[in-house]
């Protein structure tokens, strides 16, 4: 029988996961990440793999964890609900304390060579499936009323899905929680419905 891990596989991908965050995929140095994992070179292939595969396996839990609002918001029962409710919430995510700012999706893939063409294309996908989540359910909103019949879901949503990659910008640049929810306001008060200035919190 092989030797144990001697270290928290779920707790090192947290900390590579930051890594990543902050520094991007080709910023983030295998260096980087060992030491921010605690553990060695062998050991990082062994539980991971290589190093594009630790960043894929790092946005998943981006996902799950930092974007778990998303799914919750997108079942709100209403088209003004599931805006205010995505934007706010990509705002207070982009701005967390104690977290690098932005978004692991933007932040990754700001800088890639032709080298790492497969994770750019990897978050672009990713990115894309966003997108077309909030335009299905802006879609059934307006099949059901809920949006103006001459509204247009694929626009609404790559214009909701463009002010959030924004605000990552703007967050990694410095910009704190205050700015970006005024941001927010201000697309509200953009869209072919009214969705108020007030934010409406999902259970």
């Amino acid at each position: 029988m092989g030797r144990p891990r001697e270290f928290d596989v779920d707790d090192a991908l947290q900390a590579a996961l930051r890594v990543f965050w902050k520094k991007g995929f080709e910023g983030a140095s295998l260096t980087d990440l060992t030491e921010a994992m605690g553990i060695t070179r062998p050991s990082l292939y062994a539980a991971y793999g290589n190093k594009e595969q630790l960043f894929v396996k790092a946005l998943d839990c981006f996902q799950s964890t930092c974007l778990g609002f998303v799914e919750s918001a997108l079942a709100s029962p209403d088209a003004a609900s599931v805006l205010r409710n995505l934007l706010y919430g990509y705002a207070d995510c982009y701005t967390a304390q104690g977290e690098p700012r932005g978004s692991l999706k933007t932040n990754g893939a700001l800088v890639c060579s032709e080298a790492s063409e497969p994770v750019r294309c990897e978050l672009v996908r990713r990115r894309r499936e966003d997108e077309a989540a909030l335009e299905r359910r802006l879609e059934r909103a307006r099949q059901e009323g809920d949006l103006p019949k001459d509204a247009d879901p694929a626009a609404l949503a790559a214009f909701v899905m463009t002010v959030a990659q924004g605000m990552s910008v703007q967050a990694a640049s410095g910009a704190d929680r205050e700015t970006l929810h005024a941001v927010v306001r201000t697309a509200l008060r953009a869209m072919p419905i009214s969705c108020g200035d007030h934010r409406c919190v999902t259970t």
